[in-house]
């Protein structure tokens, strides 16, 4: 298996990517990890030693920046890393890519150059958020703020064949986000939708609000991505800003200082159970080819999450399981 990972995307590229391409390299010598990017800025964050047979370059000369306009860029900058990646993955040259670039000029890239798989109308990106039952799926979080109920049944299917395949859900639990749990509730966009579901093979339980979305009562959780986006920063906002107000009280006084001391292991597993590092990247699902998107700000452990993300994608066939699962339900106009 090869994976290419887009070496100068990111906040703390190329530095931290090369760090969590190379610890995965180490974690699974089966697969090769082709670092695309500029060669010499590469390798100056490779201590001599760390290069394994299963480390690979692909020179290129361009990076699109995060403030460039990204259909502009992918059709202006041809050698650019997030580019080249994706053909790298279009001419099998490559099972999968990362990147931790510019997420819109990703999804450009892998629709111009990967293309949609057959019957599906828009991709979706996919993230895993953590629950009190564990890691649950949410989609679409930044793909396509406008989508149509189709749109949506579509998203369900592939949040349904991913939850089950990768995450290991056996019959994936399917609601649609709404503002109330019964039936007729929302705008017009998510009553067609449930509608739809409904009647789609899937196990649909309906509506979902927002607050019961942290309990993991659902394990695949479908919206439009302007309404993703905004719960999943959110989940990201609330979470630091909890664990920055629980450092700052207990840590108030010196007798709290010393309760702190006995509750540190608990706040330490909370706080990994909640770090989205741990969840690798996010899919673009519905694309014809594995494209996992990663935070901007992605350091070591969440590239070398999001190559273990890819890998159990190639390895779970999951275009395949998506191309095949697809039915009539789905597959309506």
């Amino acid at each position: 298996m090869k994976i290419a990972v887009d070496a100068m995307g990111g906040d703390y590229a190329p530095l931290e990517i090369v760090r969590g391409a190379l610890k995965a390299a180490q974690a699974w010598p089966e697969i090769k990890i082709i670092l695309v990017g500029r060669k010499d800025d590469i390798i100056d964050h490779i201590p001599e030693k760390k290069i394994s047979e299963n480390i690979g370059f692909y020179e290129c000369s361009e990076v699109i920046e995060m403030n460039e306009h990204p259909a502009a860029a992918i059709k202006k900058k041809k050698d650019a890393s997030i580019v080249v990646a994706t053909r790298l993955v279009k001419e099998g040259e490559a099972d999968a890519l990362v990147s931790a670039g510019s997420t819109g000029a990703q999804m450009a890239a892998a629709l111009l150059g990967l293309g949609r798989i057959k019957g599906i109308q828009r991709p979706a990106i996919c993230t895993v958020l953590p629950t009190l039952q564990g890691g649950k799926l949410l989609l679409d979080v930044g793909a396509n703020p406008d989508a149509k109920p189709e749109n949506l049944l579509q998203y369900a299917m592939m949040g349904s064949i991913y939850a089950e395949n990768v995450l290991g859900i056996n019959n994936p639990k399917v609601a649609l986000l709404n503002i109330g749990s019964e039936e007729g509730k929302g705008n017009e966009l998510v009553q067609a939708a449930y509608a739809l579901l409904k009647t789609a093979s899937l196990n649909f339980i309906g509506n979902i609000e927002g607050r019961d979305v942290p309990n993991g009562n659902a394990d695949v959780i479908v919206c439009d991505a302007f309404v993703g986006n905004i719960v999943l920063k959110s989940f990201e906002g609330l979470s630091s800003a909890l664990f920055q107000l629980i450092k700052e009280k207990i840590t108030a006084t010196t007798s709290r200082k010393i309760g702190a001391m006995l509750v540190k292991p608990g706040l330490k597993e909370i706080a990994k159970q909640m770090d989205y590092a741990e969840y690798g990247g996010a899919p673009l699902l519905g694309v014809n080819g594995t494209s996992i998107i990663c935070h901007g700000s992605s350091k070591e452990k969440a590239i070398y999450n999001a190559i273990r993300v890819a890998k159990e994608c190639v390895n779970e066939k999951i275009i395949q399981r998506i191309g095949a699962g697809l039915d009539e339900s789905t597959l309506q106009s």
